[in-house]
């Protein structure tokens, strides 16, 4: 990590819209080099933040800087200094899937035959060189994803920008996703994304903050988040039909969560915790003991489960 300058510094940051808040008054910093994340559910105001760090929404108030620069002055030269990846693909289905990258690296301004060998080797970076001369349309979602990285990638960007990358994705394609980020990270691309889901952040990124209904409500790496806020196990209990508990749980862990389809205990000793559960008499169908994650974190934190 750099010990320079941050990449991106905002101070009281905000966005309105009329009387409605999107984004109120957040700090947060970006180092050189490192992954960045916004987690939160829906309407939490990641994307707002995200539009304008990339100098496409206005900001109603506090101060942002991108690479030093403010958004409001020179938001030419900083779209040019940056990759995007929208929450959703932009991409020609006309057009083949190498025309959409030469296309797009004309908006640069790069001269042709650096167009065409960069996209030959981030199609080969994307694991995508097999359909260069294949129409969009047909893609799948994986694959399209895919294909809007390498477009944003066209410009050797500095810093790149994912809202919700592997939204909508199946597992199997989120995780080849996961791999390219990750790659990318290792090349020194500072990326910020936005995600809902928990495993996500948990897996790329280096920091993070968790926002909910507009503000920033603890920042830290995952990690930390999870030493902080929650204990270091948690029992799942599922039953046949409703609980009927009856107080039988209490004092068997530091949290009691009892959400529609199961009972968590936060614990610091999962199978002395089970263990009790089973000499409590509560009839359980099912207790599995796992380690704590982000998702125990935004649960102790706002409440609710992250997807709303």
């Amino acid at each position: 990590m750099s010990t320079g300058r941050p990449l991106i510094e905002a101070q009281g940051l905000t966005k309105r819209f009329g009387e409605f808040t999107a984004v109120d008054s957040i700090d947060f910093a970006v180092e050189r080099g490192e992954t960045f994340g916004f987690l939160g559910p829906n309407g939490a105001g990641k994307t707002s933040t995200m539009r304008m760090i990339s100098a496409v929404s206005p900001v109603t108030g506090g101060t942002l800087r991108v690479l030093g620069l403010d958004p409001a002055e020179h938001g030419a030269e900083l779209k040019q200094q940056m990759g995007v990846v929208p929450q959703q693909d932009t991409l020609d289905f006309e057009l083949t899937v190498f025309e959409n990258l030469l296309v797009y690296g004309r908006y640069f301004g790069i001269p042709m035959d650096t167009i065409r060998k960069r996209a030959d080797e981030l199609l080969e970076f994307v694991q995508l060189h097999e359909r260069r001369d294949s129409r969009v349309e047909p893609l799948s979602g994986g694959m399209k994803r895919r294909l809007t990285i390498a477009r944003a990638l066209i410009n050797e960007p500095s810093l790149l920008l994912l809202d919700e990358p592997t939204t909508g994705l199946d597992p199997q394609a989120r995780h080849v996703l996961w791999d390219r980020l990750y790659r990318l990270k290792q090349q020194g691309v500072t990326q910020v994304l936005t995600t809902h889901y928990m495993d996500e952040a948990e897996q790329l990124c280096d920091r993070l903050v968790v926002m909910d209904q507009a503000k920033i409500v603890a920042e830290g790496s995952p990690r930390e988040l999870i030493e902080r806020y929650v204990q270091r196990e948690v029992v799942e209990l599922r039953f046949a039909g409703d609980p009927e508990l009856n107080g039988q749980l209490d004092g068997l862990g530091e949290r009691v969560e009892v959400l529609a389809d199961r009972v968590l205990i936060g614990t610091d000793d999962g199978d002395a915790t089970a263990h009790a559960v089973h000499q409590s008499g509560v009839a359980v169908e099912s207790v599995l003991v796992r380690r704590s994650t982000l998702e125990d974190v935004f649960l102790t934190l706002t409440g609710r489960t992250l997807v709303e």
